[in-house]
Formats: structure tokens, sequence, C-alpha cells
């Protein structure tokens, strides 16, 4: 397309300019169609007048045709013209001419029987070739029968508006009166109908341009400002700033508020990776510094080395990598797969696993009902156990593991009879790198992933993961699983 309407401005005014164009064509197409037809009908009934009124005076009647008063204006022509194609009279311009139309033919003249009927018809009036019968002794016809004809007088040709009436005169003879009236009026007022029309089309198409062209700038003036403002949001990286809101319903309007909604997101997101990488550098640095402690005294005093606490930082520092690495994952969309996992059987492993390492040994209930899931065995199995150790560091004297169906979810729980988690906390605990005060000490509270991370994989699993009372009085996590059909 070229460059001029490389704009939605200019499109919108060109579809305009041409669906009207195209509407005032059709439109001045018909008016003149309408107009033509009305006024050759107008012509077409003046001369049906004319020939009807020549065709029944007296002197046609009583085949005085010379005698005959016929139009003899410009405007409008008579010719009387017997069965055998005779020219009985004529309009002074008609003189000395044959007949300038046979479109309709008197029919031949009726005889009548001894009987008093008449011969050559039948009872519908048709004769045996099927034309229509002469009129009765002394009538007009009731027919007209219309045509538009070309008729030249002298050296010009004119188009006339012509209606045949036929009649029979008082002594048995049938004639055809012509009447015509001239359409060249009827003509020049179409040109010039046409021609205003054409001429004031430009005008109207230019008009419809200049206000499309308008109401559409106008209407796009807040596109604009958005752009700008987004143009100006990403040179500056200053994700605060929000596009103008046009105070409209439309959905430009709509189109602001869901752009500023995407800015919030994206600020809220950069922010969030802020703080976690700020998060993540802070957790990984006091391992590393104490890697490098230990490393530093051992190179100087081999005979104080401590392995004990050097392997307890290298786990704990994997396994906060490896917590990282999930999360990154989690964060980059990865969706979990689609095979069927029977949570029951997950449970009883995990427990079994853990168990030369537990302080306490879970209790497990688990329905015997089926109980599947579909889902990522690994991640499923990683949110059980982080689960089981946020339980394991709390627990009193009890932890307890539930597995149950509920209606179209599959439901497991872990409770311990800790202190529990306060209301105002309940939503904290889920939060990346967050550790509540009794839980601070990074020996024993961990880094503050895990919750976080368990929570990040049940809802890409479909499901919920919520906090409330255990009926021991420490904390009940809840995991809801759709079922596998």
């Amino acid at each position: 397309m070229p460059r001029v309407f490389a704009s939605v401005r200019a499109r919108a005014a060109l579809a305009a300019t041409l669906v009207v164009s195209v509407a005032l064509v059709a439109a001045g197409i018909a008016v003149v169609a309408v107009l033509r037809h009305n006024l050759v009908d107008r012509a077409s009934l003046e001369s049906e007048v004319t020939a009807r009124r020549v065709a029944g005076s007296q002197a046609a009647l009583n085949g005085s045709f010379g005698s005959l008063d016929l139009p003899d204006d410009d405007g409008r022509l008579a010719q009387v013209v017997d069965s055998s194609g005779k020219v009985l009279a004529a309009s002074e311009d008609l003189h000395e001419r044959g007949p300038i139309t046979d479109y309709a033919p008197a029919p031949a003249p009726r005889s009548t029987t001894s009987s008093g009927h008449s011969s050559g018809d039948d009872d519908d009036g048709d004769d045996d070739h099927g034309h229509d019968a002469a009129p009765v002794r002394g009538r007009v016809g009731t027919d007209v029968d219309r045509e538009t004809v070309a008729v030249k007088l002298g050296d010009e040709t004119h188009d006339y508006a012509f209606a045949a009436v036929q009649g029979t005169t008082y002594d048995g003879r049938t004639y055809t009166v012509y009447a015509a009236t001239s359409l060249e009026d009827s003509q020049a007022t179409l040109g010039q109908v046409t021609r205003s029309m054409l001429s004031g089309l430009p005008f109207l198409l230019a008009v419809v341009a200049a206000v499309t062209w308008l109401v559409t700038r106008r209407a796009l003036r807040p596109v604009e400002g958005i752009r700008a403002e987004m143009a100006e949001i990403t040179d500056s990286g200053d994700l605060a700033r929000r596009v103008p809101e046009p105070a409209s319903r439309d959905e430009i309007a709509r189109l602001a508020r869901t752009t500023n909604e995407t800015l919030a997101a994206l600020e809220q997101s950069v922010e969030r990776q802020h703080r976690f990488v700020a998060d993540a550098s802070h957790e990984l640095r006091s391992p590393i510094a104490s890697l490098r402690t230990q490393l530093e005294v051992s190179h100087q005093h081999p005979e104080l080395l401590n392995t004990t606490d050097l392997l307890h930082d290298v786990v704990r520092l994997q396994h906060l990598a490896a917590d990282l690495l999930l999360l990154a994952r989690l964060d980059a969309g990865e969706r979990p797969a689609d095979a069927l996992v029977d949570l029951a059987a997950l449970v009883r492993e995990e427990v079994t696993q853990r168990a030369p390492t537990d302080r306490i040994a879970p209790a497990v209930t688990v329905d015997d009902a089926g109980l599947e899931v579909k889902g990522s065995r690994t991640q499923l199995s990683r949110v059980l156990g982080n689960l089981l150790d946020n339980a394991q560091r709390h627990a009193a004297s009890a932890v307890t593991v539930t597995v149950r169906a509920a209606g179209d979810a599959i439901v497991l729980s872990v409770a311990d009879d800790g202190h529990g988690v306060a209301p105002a906390d309940r939503e904290r605990v889920f939060e990346r790198f967050v550790r509540l005060d009794e839980a601070r000490g990074r020996d024993g509270g961990g880094a503050g992933l895990g919750l976080a991370i368990a929570r990040d994989v049940v809802e890409r699993h479909g499901g919920t993961l919520t906090l409330t009372d255990a009926p021991d009085g420490g904390a009940l996590f809840q995991v809801g699983l759709p079922r596998a059909r």
C-alpha cells in the first residue's frame, strides 16, 4: 500500500469514501431510473388521452377522418391508420408519409351474420388467429398499446412515447389512432438531474473524506498518547509510570486500562525478580562465606578441618541451588507432566525413604479408593517432602499425613502438633525467602523456599495449598488436586 495510506486515518477515510461513493452511485442510478420511468409513464398517459380523444370523436366514428382535430405542435403527434395500413389522417408534420409505426395494426372489421352474431370471432372476442377482435361498430377499444418509438422529422430523430387505441366506425371500418408525446423534455430533465448529481458527487465525497479523517484523528488521539507514553516508558525503564486513560468507556479506554494493568503486573514481576535475586544472593553468601572461612582455616591449620560442618554447608548449598533452579523453571512457565500418579503410593514411598532421618515418625492414613492424579511424580514428591520438612521442624511430638478422596478432588493433609501459625502470617509463609521469627535461624529454619515451591507446584497442577489450624493445635497444610478421570 502506498505510504500515503499507511496510517489508520488515511485508510479509514479512503474506505469511507469508497463506500459512500458506491452507495451514492447506486442511489443515483435508482433515482434516475425511477424518474425516467415516471416521466415516460406521464408522456405515455398524455398520449393515451390524446389517442382516446381522437378515436372517440364523432368525426372518427362517422368516418370523416379529414375533419379530425389532431395535435399540431412540436411536442405531440397523431396519425390514424386503417386495417390495410393506409394513413387516414395525420398531424401536419406527418403529411405525405406512410405509417410511422405498425406495432398495433387495426384488426379486420367485423361482419354480422343473419343471426345477429359477428362472424370471424369466437366467444372470447378473439379472431381465429388469436388477435384481438375489432371493437363493436361505433365504439373505441378498451385496450391501449404503448411503445417508445424513434421518429425522424426532417434531419433529426426524436424519441416519442406512443399510445395506440383502436376503434370502429359506424359503417364497420376499423382504424388505429397513434398518438405520441415527445420525450425531449423528459430526457432534458433526466440529463439535468444526472449532471447535477455528478457535479455534486465529488463535493460530497470530499466532505465524507474530510469528516472521516477528522473524526478518526480525534478518536485515535488517545492511542497516540498511549503509544508516546509507552515509548517513553521503554526508553526510561520506569515501570511505575502509567499511560493516560480516557474518560470514555470505549475500546480505547479499555485498551488503556489493560495496558496499565499489564504495566502493573510487569512492575510487580520485575520487583519480585529483583527481590528474588537479592534474597538468593543473600542466602548464597552465608554458606559460601562459611565454606571459604573453613577452607582458609584448614589451609593454614589442617588439623582444625571440621568435615562435618563443611559437609553440612555443602549440602545446604546444594539444596538451595536445587530450589533456586526449580523456581527458575517454574517462573519460566514449565508445565508439569501429564502422567498418572498414585498419591497413596507416593506418600508411603516418601515416608519410608525419610524414616531413617526423620525426627518424628509420621502417622499415615490413606483411603482405599482410587487416589490417582495427573502430573509430575517428581514435583509432587517434592511438595510432600517440603511439607514434611516443615512439619518435622515445628512438631512437638506428632506428624500426621492423610490422603483421602473428596468428590472430584484428592486431598493430601500434613499436620503437626507444634505452635501453629498465626492467621495474619498464613499467607506470608508461602512467600519466597520468608521465615517467621521462631524459624529465622538458618541452621534449623531453611532458606524459606520450601512452602513457596510447594504452592507454585500445586497451582501448576491445577490444585490449591492452604494452611489452617490442626486438630492438635499445630499447623495443617492441605493440598487439593483434581482427581484423574
